[in-house]
């Protein structure tokens, strides 16, 4: 049929959590439908359709965000609508959609996060992948925080939760990268045909077979680092972790890789054996010359890809159980909350090669064994039958 896609973020490059999956997602529907890919880009530059979107889909249009965040924060607060929506909010989204559904026959849409939800017909033949309960992290951020800040976070907990629990009810199926996510978005009073449908990786392309391996005490961590829960997540293991895991492996080093570093995450440099790498083309080298790959997030949603990736490249991972939650990772990986359980699980693994070594390959078959995307996706096949 012909399948309409609607994206925040167009899905190429898959070089973050959210368009990796949505990357996936498409090509997987692609494979049986004539997709129409309506998305929001950030830059001006890229509403050219990349070649590797235009071999997939029927149709692509993309669409410059132009809208700053303190205009989103000023239209939420004057219609009372969540910032989540008002950033997103376009009429030449709104016009695209409409022009798209003149054009083509659309049998169906498949609309990828939150802030799609607004696009959503109200015809059937919808699929709504919320992927998270992204109203539960501001939750959490609401109760972790005071002041102003705080009171801005539980207003938007309480109107994306309600938008979440809105678009459910209209949809066919709405969809969650996890079970742990789908049952507390039930938990907090959401209907509908509620599904888990998660996140894979490719092994063939997450092969350490293909690098180097590592040759010297290094502990990395992955992500977009002006992401919140990533910041946090880095200054925490650089701050509060490596003083500790310094005191017995004095020679260790923490590289911090991902693309848009913020100044907190910069400053991380000053401290002795710390790399800020910014933006890098392929983050695979630096998971092979890991001795561990560290994912200390506190604050995290659904199956992080981060954590996938690093299994997949047999490398041991110490993660905090946030950061673990939604992967089958059962004698795959060690677990830690605190600074001083965080470090000493580093500390072990970077002693014991030979048990380092074990887990990473446990952590590769795992992935092998479970996490193929062509497995993870194909309940969507059923869904657009």
């Amino acid at each position: 049929m012909d399948l309409l896609f609607l994206a925040h973020r167009a899905p190429w490059p898959p070089d973050r959590g959210d368009r990796i999956r949505s990357w996936h997602v498409l090509k997987h529907l692609a494979r049986r439908h004539c997709v129409h890919l309506v998305a929001f880009v950030d830059e001006a530059a890229q509403t050219l359709p990349a070649p590797e979107l235009t071999a997939v889909t029927a149709s692509c249009t993309l669409l410059h965000r132009r809208k700053s965040r303190p205009r989103a924060l000023a239209e939420a607060l004057v219609t009372g609508r969540a910032v989540s929506m008002t950033a997103f909010a376009d009429s030449r989204f709104v016009t695209a959609v409409t022009q798209m559904r003149a054009a083509h026959p659309i049998g169906a849409t498949y609309a990828f996060s939150g802030q799609m939800a607004q696009y959503v017909p109200a015809e059937p033949r919808t699929v709504m992948d919320l992927v998270d309960v992204d109203s539960a992290k501001f939750a959490q951020l609401s109760a972790s925080g005071r002041g102003p800040l705080a009171r801005l976070y539980a207003r938007e907990a309480r109107l994306l939760g309600a938008v979440e629990r809105d678009v459910a009810a209209r949809a066919d199926a709405t969809l969650f990268v996890s079970e742990v996510e789908a049952a507390l978005f039930r938990e907090g009073g959401g209907a509908g045909r509620i599904l888990a449908v998660e996140n894979g990786i490719d092994a063939g392309v997450f092969d350490p077979a293909s690098f180097a391996p590592p040759s010297e005490p290094l502990v990395v961590m992955t992500g977009q680092m002006d992401y919140a829960p990533n910041v946090e997540g880095a200054v925490w293991l650089v701050e509060r972790v490596l003083p500790l895991l310094r005191a017995t492996h004095p020679e260790v080093q923490v590289a911090i890789v991902g693309r848009a570093p913020v100044p907190a995450v910069k400053a991380l440099v000053q401290r002795p054996g710390v790399v800020v790498t910014g933006e890098v083309a392929d983050v695979r080298p630096w998971l092979t010359r890991a001795s561990v790959a560290a994912a200390p997030l506190h604050l995290a949603r659904g199956i992080q890809n981060k954590v996938l990736e690093a299994m997949a490249m047999a490398r041991p991972v110490v993660a905090t159980s946030a950061a673990a939650e939604g992967i089958d990772h059962a004698g795959t990986l060690r677990t830690a909350d605190d600074p001083a359980g965080f470090a000493q699980a580093l500390a072990q693994l970077l002693s014991d090669g030979e048990s380092a070594d074990a887990l990473g390959r446990a952590a590769r078959a795992r992935v092998l064994e479970r996490y193929a995307w062509s497995a993870r996706l194909a309940p969507l096949d059923a869904l657009f039958a």
